[in-house]
């Protein structure tokens, strides 16, 4: 049984010859170990966020599911915020620091989910995602319908930031300076995903029924919501090979052999020994949404 020692904080790692990813040989111990080493570089995109936690206690071969509510059991050193829902309040357990990332892994989550907003000011989002999810493996399809999300941020004047999901898709996501609540940042995601399956009514659709996609790309905002989550990067994805969601250059996206599962626990490292992080400084670029909306306002009157 490893010790993992923080500080003043301790985990005892139990279990970790049990295979998580059996298909691949990968145990709990390799999933405590990956998070324990990218937990500098992950940190950043969890901290002072309420989490949702995909949990696989049996291995991803067997039925997980996902915790929202902070178990009574878990140390008094994780973090906590209470934030409203629907008839009432839930407490989220939060990531605040590496022994947290630590104890969550050896609890058998696979996935930590994140919030939009922080813990602050929970009801305003400093970021907005778009969510490029194809009809298939067609990674043609993702890297087109990228940088058509890209090209019109752009025009909007805003940053765009791209990771893989480590699952079949895409997220272009942009900083946002919390001016606007969740309800200005979803009209804005959707409205701007409206006006992109104008523009490329072939390539993009906004249906959320899988049958009336007909092949195209569907562009999620649905996520731009209060209480809504989405994966953060670094996080391992409950999949065959332990993919991981990574940011990327946006150069890579032209990479025609580029595909959503290429880093995985045990390549990543490789990876950020050669590249620098794509989204270092990605806060320093948080914009206010309403210069955007005129621009937006204007190009949807005209297109």
């Amino acid at each position: 049984m490893a010790t993992y020692r923080f500080g003043p904080y301790t985990v005892e790692a139990s279990n970790e010859d049990k295979l998580l990813f059996p298909d691949d040989g990968l145990t709990k111990g390799d999933l405590i170990a990956y998070y324990d080493r990218i937990a500098p570089m992950m940190l950043p995109h969890l901290r002072e966020r309420p989490l949702a936690l995909h949990r696989y206690p049996d291995g991803i071969h067997r039925a997980g599911f996902v915790q929202q509510a902070c178990p009574d059991y878990f140390p008094a050193w994780i973090a906590r915020a209470t934030v409203d829902k629907e008839g009432g309040t839930i407490t989220h357990a939060v990531c605040n620091h590496r022994a947290a990332l630590v104890y969550l892994a050896n609890q058998g989550v696979v996935t930590p989910h994140v919030w939009l907003s922080r813990t602050d000011r929970p009801r305003h989002p400093d970021r907005l995602v778009f969510d490029l999810d194809p009809p298939d493996d067609d990674t043609g399809l993702v890297r087109d319908a990228a940088r058509a999300v890209r090209a019109l941020l752009d025009d909007l004047g805003l940053p765009a930031y791209v990771m893989t999901t480590g699952s079949r898709g895409l997220h272009v996501v942009t900083p946002l300076d919390r001016s606007a609540d969740y309800d200005t940042v979803r009209a804005f995601a959707r409205d701007a995903a409206d006006l992109l399956t104008h523009r490329h009514p072939d390539l993009l659709t906004t249906e959320p029924r899988r049958a009336d996609r007909r092949g195209r790309l569907y562009l999620d905002t649905l996520r731009n919501a209060y209480g809504q989550t989405t994966v953060p990067p670094y996080a391992v994805r409950p999949r065959p090979g332990a993919p991981v969601a990574t940011p990327l250059h946006w150069a890579e996206v032209d990479d025609p052999t580029l595909a959503s599962d290429r880093y995985t626990i045990r390549n990543l490292f490789r990876r950020l020994a050669q590249v620098d992080d794509p989204w270092a400084g990605l806060a320093r670029h948080a914009h206010a949404l309403r210069a955007p909306r005129e621009r937006l306002d204007a190009l949807r009157a005209t297109d």
